[in-house]
């Protein structure tokens, strides 16, 4: 007949040879593979079976400055007149005037270049050709250019809103 007390099989979670009511020593997995994050019994998680709250989260930074790479039009102070107007150059109107000097620029070199073709047209095809072909690679590079420009204009400006403002005020 059959065994009333059969031999205890090793488990996976237990060392072969151990006591099953034994827990397993910290050294060794309880499980063949890794707990869950927040689990009950992986690292750093309680084993009562209550999870810790969440850490609270953290604003994106730009770098160690704390300063966001990415503009804050709040930020740029009061409104373009007022700024424009402000003769004891507290306000910035560089900021302000970046983006439309740029789209302005990009405007004037696509109608120019649509000018230089139609008139090279006229002209002869092979001139119409010539400015069809080379002309956005001119425009490409005066663009970039522009661009360059601009960036350090407004590089400029933030280093110096950002001096300003970790300077003690006298």
């Amino acid at each position: 007949m059959s065994d009333p007390n059969p031999p205890e099989q090793p488990s996976f979670n237990q060392p072969a040879g151990s006591d099953p009511t034994t827990p397993i020593p910290s050294s060794q997995p309880a499980s063949p593979g890794p707990a869950a994050p927040g689990a009950p019994g992986a690292a750093g998680a309680p084993v009562g079976g209550s999870t810790p709250p969440p850490p609270p989260p953290v604003a994106p930074t730009g770098g160690p400055s704390g300063m966001s790479s990415i503009p804050d039009p709040t930020r740029e102070g009061a409104g373009f007149f007022t700024a424009l107007f402000d003769f004891s150059f507290t306000n910035f109107v560089t900021p302000i005037l970046v983006r439309f000097v740029y789209l302005l620029a990009t405007v004037a070199l696509v109608a120019s270049w649509l000018i230089f073709v139609f008139a090279g047209f006229a002209n002869s095809v092979g001139t119409g050709l010539a400015a069809l072909i080379l002309g956005p690679i001119f425009v490409i590079i005066y663009l970039a250019v522009i661009r360059m420009t601009l960036e350090f204009y407004l590089s400029v400006v933030r280093m110096s809103e950002d001096i300003h403002q970790r300077l003690p005020q006298a």
